[in-house]
């Protein structure tokens, strides 16, 4: 089980050089074709005029736009040069989140940035990744805008049986690996049998497994993970 194909959702109004860092680096891992894609739509103002005036509007606002998608094509191109042997470009005009999970069924997965803090994603522009990882049916990868390099020296899983199945190429690579499971009574726990699984697939078996009845000693437990 590998990564054959890399995802990348890029964006037309945020900074893309972290998630193409990462896709490359993941690709260059498991020597996976990668996929750039975008999509944009234009968002009249809220005060609109009508009439001729406003396909004028329109006709700049959509020809800013592709003017925009070409600029990062070319910046996605410029990324993968002399990394990965097998590149594709998908865009289109329309709603970015929308389009993605449309072509998700291209990817293994996906990779994207992280949503703006303290803002609400634009849907005509921007992908909420909160939104995208119950829609595409593809593991996702968000990267933080400062992140230059996939760091798999220590891994941490809020386990889940599908997220530790999607993570399986990754979890290979890491060092360390531990898994947090929540729990409400002891007859439910599951994380060994994920950690036997994950031994039987070639992962490291560090024997690291914290189960916790609340979710704020889990959330205290990941915090204390992070350093």
């Amino acid at each position: 089980m590998a990564y054959a194909t890399v995802m990348v959702g890029l964006s037309v109004d945020r900074p893309n050089e972290a998630r193409l860092e990462i896709a490359g680096q993941l690709a260059e891992r498991f020597g996976a074709k990668v996929i750039g894609i975008t999509a944009a739509e234009f968002s009249p103002p809220l005060y609109f005029t009508s009439g001729e005036q406003a396909q004028k509007l329109i006709d700049q606002g959509r020809a800013a736009i592709k003017n925009r998608v070409a600029e990062v094509e070319s910046e996605f191109r410029a990324a993968m040069q002399n990394r990965v042997t097998e590149l594709e470009w998908r865009c289109a005009e329309g709603f970015p989140a929308r389009y993605i999970v449309q072509q998700a069924r291209a990817s293994d997965i996906i990779v994207v940035g992280e949503a703006g803090r303290g803002t609400i994603a634009d849907p005509f522009v921007q992908v909420s990744p909160s939104d995208l990882v119950m829609q595409a049916g593809r593991p996702l990868l968000v990267v933080p805008d400062a992140c230059n390099w996939l760091d798999l020296r220590s891994v941490l899983i809020a386990w889940k049986r599908r997220a530790v199945a999607d993570a399986l190429p990754l979890l290979r690579k890491a060092t360390d690996v531990t898994v947090v499971e929540i729990v409400e009574e002891p007859a439910d726990r599951m994380a060994a049998l994920s950690r036997s699984r994950m031994s039987r697939h070639g992962c490291r078996d560090t024997g690291s497994v914290h189960p916790h009845r609340c979710p704020r000693n889990a959330a205290k437990q990941a915090r204390s993970w992070r350093g």
